[in-house]
Parts: C-alpha cells; sequence; structure tokens
C-alpha cells in the first residue's frame, strides 16, 4: 500500500466497489461474521507484518461464496457491532506478543452493519508480531497476494532485515578433512574452461575453499562448502537429508505405498560431482526422437526434452531449495513427466516467475553454479528453459510454489504435442473450435490430470485474467469441470467425453457390446475412456466419469463378470482389454 493509501481512509461503499472490480486484493479482507476469530486475527496479524504495505481493510459482514461465477461478495451484516467492536479490540490486545490497536468502525451497506477495521503496518523495529501461543517462526503471517500466509524461516530474515544466506553458515564439528578432493580438482577444471586466468586457479585448496566462502577462520566448513565439495561420508554426518532422489514411478500418478515403486536411486555427496550421475540417471530414461537429416548418412536419436533443459532444472533446484527443511528434494519420473520438488517456496511470486531478476536463497551455491557454466546467469535460466523448450516444439513448463508445505515443483512434460494420438483425441473436441491455448490446456488435463488457471497461464504466457476467462469458456462448453477455487487459482479436470456426447457413446460402445448387454451410462463411459486408453487407472477414470473410485471398482468387476473385460498385465504394469462381443 502506498502513502496516498496511509493518508485516505476508506468508506466501507468504496472498499466494496473495489471487491466487485478486482476481487479480494492484497491490502482488502473480506470476512463473513461467522468466520472464526482465528481467521480474523490472521488478517490483523499479516496487515501488522507484511513490509512496505502500509497496512490493510478487513471487512467484517460481508460473506463470500468461492464457487460463484458472479458476484462473490454477500452483505451480510453484523447482528451486535458493539460486542463485536469489544470483542476484537480484546483479541487484539490479548492473543499477540504484543497488543494491536486497529481502527474500528461501523458503516452501513444496503441497510446493514458492517465493520470497518484498518490495521496499520507496525515500526520494523517491532516486528515480526505473531500469536502468543504459537511462537515463532509458525505464530507469524505475512499477506502475500490476497491470502494470509504462514511465516517460515526464511519470511523472519526480512523481518529482522538479515542478509546472510544460510549457505554461508558454520557446519560444527567439520574440517578440511570432510571436503573431497576430486571436488575440488573438478571445479578447476570447470573454472579453467570457462576462464584460464581466474585468480583462484592458482590457490592451494585451503585458500580456495576460503575464497568460495567454503571454509571460516576457526577452519570449519560452511554449508556452501559441505553441499559442493563434502566428502559423501562426511553429507551423510552432517546433513543427511540434503540428498537428491531420483523416484521412478509407473504410469501417470503418484503411488502412495513405496512398494508399488520402480525404483530409487539416493544420489549423495559433492553436487559437483553428483551432478553428472543424476543426469545420466534421468536422461536413460527419457524417450527418444529418431531423425535423419538431410546429408546424413546415420540417422541420430536424442530426447525430446533438451539436455540442457534437464540440466538448469535440476541445477535451479540446488541453487534455490531451503536446506533449513530436512528433506530431500525429489526428482520423480513419470511415464509422461518429469517433476522436480523442492523444499522452499518460490521467494518470487508465482505470477512472476521467469521475469527478468532473481531472489537467491544461497548466494554462494549459486556463485559456484553461475561461475563455473553450470547454471545460466542470474536470473535466466527459467526463460532459457522456455526458449529451449519452445525452438524444440514441446510444451513449456509449469510452476507450484506453496507456502503452506513450503514446497517449490517443476514440471516438465517429456513428449511434444500433437503427435498422432494427441490429434486424434484433439478431433473428438474439434466442433469447439478451440484456439490453440485450449487446445493444449486440453492435451495437459489428459496427461497430469487437471488444469488450473496458473498452469494456463505458465504454459501459454498468458495473464492470469485471460487463462481464467479462456477456461471459463471451456468449462461453459462443458469439456472441463471446476473441482476447485481459491483467492487466485481456479482449477479443472476433464468431464467424461462420454456424459457430452451420448449419441457418440451409445454408437461407439454398440460396435463392443451387442444391445442385449444392459449397461449403465457409468459402464458405458468406462468402456469408451478405456478404449482411448487401455493403460488408464482407475483413478484416472474416477476422475473422469465422475464416481468415486470404489464405485469404479464395482462397475469394472461387473464389466468382467459380464465377460467384456479383462486385464492383461500386472497391477502395476498392464493394460485392459475389452473382449468383443
Amino acid at each position: 500500500m502506498n502513502d496516498n493509501k496511509n493518508m485516505k481512509m476508506y468508506s466501507v461503499q468504496e472498499l466494496y466497489d473495489r471487491l466487485k472490480e478486482a476481487d479480494e486484493c492484497v491490502w482488502i479482507e473480506a470476512k463473513g461474521e461467522d468466520d472464526t476469530s482465528e481467521s480474523l486475527m490472521e488478517s490483523v496479524c499479516s496487515f501488522s507484518n507484511e513490509p512496505g504495505l502500509g497496512g490493510g481493510y478487513i471487512l467484517l459482514g460481508m460473506g463470500e461464496d468461492k464457487k460463484s461465477k458472479g458476484d462473490r461478495f454477500i452483505i451480510e451484516g453484523v447482528k451486535d457491532p458493539d460486542k463485536k467492536q469489544l470483542d476484537i479490540s480484546t483479541q487484539c490486545a490479548s492473543m499477540f506478543n504484543m497488543a494491536v490497536r486497529p481502527r474500528i468502525d461501523v458503516e452501513q451497506l444496503d441497510g446493514k452493519n458492517i465493520l470497518k477495521i484498518f490495521v496499520p503496518e507496525l515500526p520494523s523495529q517491532q516486528k515480526p508480531l505473531y500469536f502468543q501461543k504459537h511462537g515463532l517462526p509458525q505464530g507469524a503471517w505475512r499477506r502475500i497476494g490476497s491470502s494470509d500466509q504462514r511465516c517460515t524461516e526464511d519470511d523472519l530474515r526480512s523481518f529482522y532485515l538479515d542478509d546472510s544466506s544460510f549457505d554461508s553458515g558454520e557446519v560444527k564439528r567439520t574440517t578440511i578433512k570432510d571436503v573431497d578432493e576430486k571436488a575440488l580438482d573438478y571445479y578447476r577444471m570447470l573454472r579453467s574452461r570457462v576462464n584460464p586466468e581466474a585468480a583462484e586457479l592458482k590457490y592451494d585448496n585451503k585458500e580456495l575453499l576460503e575464497s568460495l566462502d567454503c571454509l571460516t577462520d576457526n577452519g570449519t566448513l560452511t554449508y556452501t562448502g559441505l553441499l559442493m565439495f563434502g566428502t559423501k561420508e562426511a553429507h551423510r554426518k552432517f546433513c543427511p537429508m540434503a540428498r537428491i532422489d531420483y523416484i521412478r514411478v509407473h504410469g501417470n500418478e503418484w503411488v502412495q505405498n513405496p512398494d508399488e515403486r520402480f525404483s530409487t536411486i539416493e544420489f549423495t555427496g559433492s553436487y559437483l560431482l553428483q551432478l553428472n550421475s543424476i543426469l545420466d540417471a534421468v536422461r536413460s530414461e527419457l524417450p527418444l526422437n529418431f531423425s535423419l537429416k538431410e546429408g546424413q548418412i546415420q540417422a541420430t536419436t536424442t530426447p525430446d526434452l533438451p539436455d540442457r533443459v534437464l540440466r538448469e532444472a535440476i541445477v535451479n533446484s540446488i541453487m534455490h531449495r531451503s536446506y533449513r527443511m530436512n528433506r530431500p528434494t525429489q526428482i520423480i519420473r513419470y511415464n509422461n513427466r518429469i517433476e522436480i520438488i523442492n523444499a522452499g517456496f518460490s521467494l518470487k511470486d508465482q505470477e512472476f516467475i521467469g521475469n527478468a531478476g532473481s531472489y537467491t536463497r544461497n548466494y554462494h551455491l549459486a556463485t559456484i553454479f553461475h561461475e563455473t557454466n553450470l547454471a545460466e546467469t542470474k536470473g535466466t535460466g527459467i526463460r532459457t528453459i522456455r526458449r529451449l523448450l519452445s525452438e524444440n516444439k514441446m510444451p513449456l513448463p509449469t510452476f507450484e510454489s506453496n507456502r503452506r508445505d513450503d514446497s517449490f515443483t517443476i514440471r516438465l512434460l517429456v513428449k511434444p504435442f500433437y503427435n498422432e494420438d494427441d490429434i486424434k483425441w484433439l478431433g473428438l473436441y474439434e466442433r469447439y473450435d478451440f484456439n490453440k491455448n485450449q487446445k493444449e490446456a486440453l492435451l495437459f488435463a489428459r496427461e497430469v490430470g487437471a488444469v488450473d488457471t496458473l498452469t494456463y497461464s505458465q504454459m501459454n504466457l498468458v495473464s492470469l485474467t485471460e487463462a481464467f476467462e479462456e477456461l471459463v469458456k471451456m468449462e461453459k462448453a462443458g469439456v472441463l469441470v471446476q473441482k476447485g477455487r481459491t483467492e487466485e487459482v481456479a482449477y479443472y479436470i476433464l468431464t467424461s467425453f462420454a456424459t457430452q456426447n451420448k449419441d457418440t457413446v451409445k454408437d461407439t460402445v454398440k460396435d463392443t457390446v451387442k444391445d442385449t448387454v444392459k449397461l449403465t451410462d457409468s459402464q458405458k463411459s468406462i468402456l469408451e475412456e478405456i478404449k482411448k486408453k487401455p493403460s488408464i487407472t482407475q483413478n484416472e477414470l474416477s476422475n473422469i466419469v465422475g464416481i468415486n473410485l470404489r464405485n469404479i471398482k464395482n462397475n469394472m468387476k461387473k464389466l468382467q463378470d459380464l465377460g467384456l473385460l479383462k486385464r492383461e498385465g500386472t497391477d502395476k504394469v498392464g493394460e485392459w482389454i475389452i473382449i468383443e462381443k
């Protein structure tokens, strides 16, 4: 919030008009009278803490219908405004580590009482405000976009104006003996390729580690020194969860039972030495593209997913993850995509990921990767990934930054869109005259299981408003159904094409099943989806057909009992076979 907003007090009518025009924003929050006092106090805490915001308004008595596609806000009013004011003032004075004194006014809207609560931003020396019963960091809240978010350790640094990065911290009980000399030799080789005259190449090992902020004056390693140059034994002893796990999953969905995974490979030790091994493991299972260019005698086979994209994505995960959290980075290889899941949400707002500029958690780790050309120059990694994928006619990457779980995910599809199967499948939707962006959203939803406004925006490089409008058009056409919505993102799954085109379904199912066999609409839909994709999972069928997993299993059992369906292969690797009658 700028100085003008600090100086001017808005009326309830003005704030309501802004809500209708632009929904909730960073400095306005709507609360129904039945919202919990905890929820209201979280907004008080976040407006008090958010750096540079200047404060914010809470409108109490303004209900919200998140499922509504029209006006989301309902003027409910507050029945006993005097009592409510007293309750709020008491809570603000007693729940936090210090008393908060918001300005509370009662104004009328459509003849109903609305409490307008203005919460000023606290001076920096008084931050962070937090709930006494929770302590720090969990008891502190920030205002991120139009929502209140629980603080993390990274947030506390902004309150305390702490510019140090975690990777510069000392790892007690370590010494230079915990350094793998092979990693130092490999660094020297990479650095000499970039700049043969670099001064640090003339240093001995101790001087080199000190120049890279890897060794303290006390002779102990920093986290940069341990992570980039430490031996495997030192990693296991001092930072066992800083490893990188490569997980191969059968099918396109995560399997909770670890016994059903294909394999898991754990990579530990110096990141410099492990990087190529990680790349080799992932690269070895990528689908290959056969090509014979004019003038060539021998054909070449290369992955559709460019090697540089994969390297940049993995290096970015190492540079930007939060090492304050004890959980490994996961590289999950599904049949149709790669997901890299990292500890630590994005320090840059999701909507601006890929724009110029970089916010780096680990300055010293990033410097080593940049100076050895293992990573793009600062702030250009995501743009490079997008450019390379676009040049290779591959779907653009999508990202998910989750402050609640404090995690960040990058998703890379491993095959280009519009192969023969894709074109045939899109033909089912030909009568809708969708544009290219919408067609790719359909393909993405088929591959991943859902598409949301943020993903649509990232895939097609359009604004969130444009993404929402185009997905709403697809919902109105009946090909997508909204399954959830937050203040900023709505997500959709494919509706069953069988449900939308009953006549077509009857014709295609009739080719397989005689008229004498009486099937329910759900059973017909199941058979139609299996015809399109024999390897489809029961979870996928549940999402597409629109009935729960238990009913899917019951219906498939009945189809098997009727002799119309059988399974070939194992539960992990196999296909459904429709038996012609």
